[in-house]
C-alpha cells in the first residue's frame, strides 16, 4: 500500500514516513501541497497537513480529487478545532487527527481508513461484475424468442412499469428479473428478492410490510419489511400467484399508492419501489378459481414477458451446453450434444444445468460422450406424437385430477407448497380443488 504524507515540517514529516514504513507501507513524503499532487496519482492514501505553505490542505483536497478519487485522505492539524474538524469532513476527508497525536493512533486510524477502502473497492467491483454478469450478451439466448425479450428489456428497463414475467420454472425468470433492475436507473439500488412460497402464510404479511415492538407474541423490536428494505429499488415478486388473498389486497394498495403500514401500527409509510412479479402457473385460471384478485392481476400485468421454455427454444441448446461446460470444466462430443437436443428439458435451464454438472463430474474422461450424459432414472426422451398425458381406461377426469393430487400430498407428506409445486399450481389453487374435494 502507497502512502502519500504531506507535511511541512521537516523533522515531523520523517518520523511520521519511517513509522509508517515499519508498519510495511510504501511511503512517498512531500513538503508542499504542490509537490504532494504531483506524487497523488498512485497513492492508495494521502495524510496530509492542514495549514501548509502556498496552497493549504483544504485547497490540495479540492485538487486531489480530479486525481485521485478514490484514494482515502487523513487531514491533520495543530488547530484542533470541532469547526476545522467539520470543514475537513466536508471536503471528503475520511478522518481528523488533532496534533500532537501517538503513533499507535495514527496507525490505527490508517489502517481503518484503508480497510474502508478495501471494503468500497470490493462492493464497486462486485456492482460492476453483477452489472456484466446481467448484461443481455450474457444471457444465453440467441434464439428469436429471446431475443425479442431482451428487446422488451431495453424499453422498459429504464421506466418504472411494473413487469409480470411468466414461464415454466427453471426458465430463468430470476436472472430476467435481474437485468430488468440493472439496466434501470435503480441499478445502484436494494435489489429485493421474495420467494412467495417460502414464506409461511400466517408470516407473510409482516415479512413484506415489517411490524412494530409488540405487534405480536415474540415481536421484542420494531422491524422493517422487504418493502422498506428495497425502497428506491426493485422488489422481485417470485411466485407471486401464492400470495394469500389477505395480503393481496396491501400489495394492490402499494401498486396503486406506493404506501402500507407496518403490522400493529396505524402510521402510513410511503415507499418508492419498482415491481417485478412472476409466476410458473396460470394466473387468468387463478382468476376464475377466486383465489387471485381481479384488480391486482392487471396491477401486476402492464407489461407481461412470456419466457418461453427450453424445448420451445432448442436452437439455445447447444450454446447453453457450451457455457455450462466451461463453466464446470468439461467439453461435450457432438454426441452429447446431440443427445441434449433429443430431450424434452422438462425443468428447463435449470435442469440442463443440473444433468451437465453431474455429467462432467461422473464423467470418466475430460471429454462427455453421448453415453456419459446422466438424465435422472426415470426421464427420458418423448418420441415424436406421444402424448405428455394420457387418461387412465375407466376413469374420469375429475377422478384422474383427484387421484393425482392426492399422489401429490402423499409424496409432500400434506405438505400443500410443496404438493402445490409439484402439481404446479399455487398454494391457494390446491387449497380450493382440496375444499371440492373436502379434504381441506
Amino acid at each position: 500500500m502507497k502512502i502519500l504524507v504531506i507535511e511541512d515540517e521537516e523533522k515531523h514529516r520523517r518520523v511520521l514516513g519511517l513509522h509508517l514504513a515499519s508498519r510495511g507501507f510504501e511511503v512517498k513524503a512531500a513538503g508542499t501541497a504542490e509537490e504532494g499532487l504531483k506524487h497523488a496519482t498512485d497513492a492508495d492514501l494521502v495524510l496530509t497537513d492542514l495549514k501548509l505553505p502556498g496552497m493549504d490542505g483544504l485547497e490540495m483536497m479540492e485538487q486531489l480529487r480530479s486525481i485521485n478519487a478514490v484514494a482515502p485522505v487523513i487531514v491533520m492539524s495543530a488547530f484542533g478545532t470541532v469547526e476545522v474538524a467539520v470543514e475537513a469532513m466536508k471536503k471528503g476527508a475520511v478522518d481528523f487527527l488533532p496534533k500532537p497525536f501517538s503513533l499507535d493512533h495514527l496507525t490505527v486510524v490508517v489502517e481503518k481508513a484503508l480497510e474502508v477502502r478495501k471494503l468500497r473497492d470490493e462492493n464497486r467491483e462486485l456492482r460492476e461484475a453483477l452489472g456484466h454478469r446481467y448484461q443481455f450478451e450474457n444471457i444465453i439466448g440467441r434464439s428469436p424468442a429471446m431475443q425479442e425479450i431482451f428487446s422488451t428489456i431495453e424499453r422498459i428497463a429504464p421506466t418504472r412499469a411494473t413487469v409480470l414475467l411468466c414461464g415454466e420454472s427453471g426458465v430463468g425468470k430470476d436472472m430476467i428479473a435481474r437485468a430488468i433492475h440493472h439496466h434501470s436507473p435503480r441499478k445502484d439500488r436494494p435489489f429485493v428478492k421474495i420467494n412467495c412460497t417460502a414464506i409461511p402464510e400466517n408470516l407473510m404479511e409482516s415479512e413484506l410490510f415489517g411490524y412494530e415492538k409488540g405487534a405480536f407474541t415474540g415481536a421484542n423490536i420494531s422491524k422493517p419489511g422487504k418493502f422498506e428494505q428495497a425502497n428506491t429499488g426493485t422488489v422481485f415478486l417470485d411466485e407471486i400467484g401464492d400470495v394469500p388473498t389477505s395480503v393481496q389486497v396491501k400489495l394492490l394498495r402499494i401498486l396503486q399508492e406506493r404506501e402500507f403500514e407496518r403490522l400493529g401500527s396505524n402510521k402510513t409509510m410511503h415507499t418508492d419501489v419498482r415491481v417485478v412479479a412472476a409466476t410458473n402457473v396460470d394466473l387468468r385460471a387463478a382468476l376464475e378459481q377466486g383465489t387471485f384478485r381481479e384488480d391486482l392481476y392487471y396491477r401486476l400485468n402492464v407489461v407481461p414477458l412470456n419466457i418461453p421454455s427450453l424445448r420451445e427454444r432448442k436452437e439455445d441448446i447447444p450454446f447453453l451446453a457450451d457455457h455450462f461446460s466451461r463453466k464446470f470444466g468439461g467439453q461435450l462430443s457432438e454426441g452429447a450434444i446431440e443427445r441434449l437436443m433429443s430431450y424434452h428439458w422438462p425443468g428447463n435451464v435449470r435442469e440442463l444445468e443440473n444433468v451437465l454438472e453431474r455429467s462432467i463430474l461422473l464423467a470418466p474422461h475430460p471429454r462427455v460422450e453421448a453415453d456419459d450424459v446422466r438424465i435422472e432414472m426415470g426421464q427420458r426422451s418423448r418420441r415424436a406424437g406421444e402424448p405428455e398425458h394420457f387418461l387412465p381406461e375407466g376413469m374420469s377426469l375429475d377422478e384422474f385430477e383427484q387421484s393425482i393430487i392426492r399422489e401429490a400430498m402423499k409424496r409432500s407428506q400434506n405438505n400443500k407448497s410443496q404438493a402445490a409445486r409439484l402439481l404446479g399450481l399455487t398454494r391457494n389453487a390446491l387449497r380450493y380443488r382440496l375444499a371440492q374435494m373436502g379434504l381441506e
